[in-house]
Order: C-alpha cells, then sequence, then structure tokens
C-alpha cells in the first residue's frame, strides 16, 4: 500500500506528494527516521554513506587510497577487463547503502527511485554525454509478476530524465527465469545468468550503432550486468557503460 500511494504521488506532481506526505510522513531511505522531506537521508545515515568518488578505477570504480592518475586502472580491470567500457557507482555497499536498495526492491518504497536516480545521474556525470539510450536491467515476466514493478526500469528512467537521454525500458529481455544472485558464488552467479538475455527482433533498431548506459541497483561480482552488456553488443549496440547505486568492494563490505 505504501508503494502505491507513493507512485501515486509521483505521477500527480507536487500536490500529489504533499497529500501523500500527509497520509505517509517522509522517512530516511536508510533507517526509516522522520526526514523533511521524501526521498532523502537523515544526517547519521548520510554522514555514513560511503561515496564512491574519485579517486577510482575508471573501469571498475573500486575506490584508490591514494591517486595515482586519472586513467588508472584497478589490478581487476587489468586481469580480467569487463565487457563494458567504464562503470559508475554511487557508494560501496554496506550496512547504509544496502538498505535502501532493499527498501525499494524488496519494501515497495517505489518513490525511492526517484533520489536513487538522481544520485546515479550524479555518478554517471563523465558517462552522459557519450550516452545515446538509458537501459535498465530485465526482469524476467515471472520476476516482473510476483513483484509488480522493474525497480531497476524505474530507476533507469528517473537517470534518463535526469541527464536527457532517451530511457529503452525495453531494449533487452531476460529470456531464461534464473536464480536469485544472492549467495551464489562469482562462478555460480555467472553460470546463472549464461543466455538469460536478448536483444529482441524489435529492440534491434533501437540499439544499433547505439552508445548504451546501462543501469542496475547493485554491481556484487558484475555477473548480471556483464552478460546483458554481451547480449547488447551481440544486438549491435556500439558501446555499453554502466551506472549502479552501489557497488561491493572487497575489505570495505
Amino acid at each position: 500500500m505504501r508503494g502505491l500511494l507513493r507512485s501515486f504521488g509521483a505521477r500527480t506532481g507536487a500536490a500529489g506528494r504533499w497529500a501523500i506526505d500527509l497520509a505517509l510522513p517522509p522517512s530516511c531511505m536508510a533507517c526509516a527516521r522522520p526526514v523533511a522531506t521524501s526521498g532523502a537521508l537523515c544526517a547519521t545515515c548520510w554522514g555514513g554513506l560511503r561515496l564512491i568518488e574519485r579517486p577510482f578505477c575508471q573501469r571498475l570504480a573500486i575506490p584508490f587510497g591514494y591517486d595515482i592518475g586519472a586513467d588508472a586502472l584497478s589490478a581487476e580491470a587489468i586481469a580480467d577487463p569487463p565487457p563494458f567500457g567504464r562503470l559508475r557507482a554511487v557508494a560501496v555497499y554496506d550496512a547504509v547503502s544496502g538498505p535502501i536498495v532493499q527498501a525499494l526492491k524488496y519494501h515497495d518504497r517505489t518513490e525511492l527511485a526517484r533520489s536513487i536516480g538522481a544520485m546515479m545521474a550524479r555518478a554517471a556525470g563523465d558517462l552522459a554525454p557519450e550516452a545515446d539510450l538509458v537501459v535498465p536491467v530485465p526482469l524476467h515476466r515471472g520476476r516482473l509478476w510476483q513483484r509488480r514493478f522493474n525497480q531497476s526500469a524505474m530507476i533507469a528512467e528517473a537517470v534518463a530524465r535526469r541527464i536527457g537521454k532517451p530511457h529503452v525500458p525495453d531494449g533487452v529481455d531476460r529470456i531464461k527465469a534464473t536464480r536469485r544472485q544472492v549467495g551464489l558464488k562469482a562462478n555460480e552467479r555467472a553460470a546463472n545468468v549464461q543466455g538469460a538475455f536478448r536483444v529482441s527482433a524489435a529492440a534491434r533498431p533501437s540499439v544499433a550503432g547505439r552508445h548504451i548506459l546501462l543501469v542496475d541497483d547493485v554491481y556484487t561480482t558484475g555477473a548480471t550486468v556483464k552478460a546483458v552488456t554481451r547480449a547488447l553488443l551481440r544486438g549491435g549496440a556500439a558501446a555499453v557503460d554502466v551506472v549502479v547505486f552501489a557497488r561491493v568492494v572487497e575489505g570495505l563490505g
């Protein structure tokens, strides 16, 4: 019910959001403490959010302890280059950023997509000028039916609006129902999503020759966005960059 009310408020503009805030007072995106405006963080959670800012690996957005050059790459990016060009992330995935994603994904806090998307648009600022289209990681139709919405598509719409680029929610199809990635090892995650994505014949004209900004909520091992990137490249995309809200950083979880 909360998510339905928030979605109504988002569609009806400032007046609708004001009415919904009366019924459901704004709460912190991470801890649910009262805040002044919807889609905000309380002072404690804002102070605890570990933003990923330069210096970081230009391919994988892994934070560096010190500046080693504008185009520096991490050992991981050198040893195992991803199929996408560059990844950008708002924050390290941890006890503050994790609940924000979970609130949207599992607790119907759909109003958070707007704020999450705004933060991701800022993180992807250097990618936006080259992007032609914004495409979300898709859900399988069975999972979509259960959840009722694709959180990545909602975020992607907000990102696209912020950066002024077209949003193509059906750019990629998820053609195989996969297990949830949570709890799987890196090799199991990769096997789980192998062959799970495809650019449909209908979407190929939109994708062909385009530079895609791919949107997802969390980057763990990268298995999902790598699989979607490969599907986009097979479908004719010229290049793919990725933006997520949070990424797992080994040793910083």
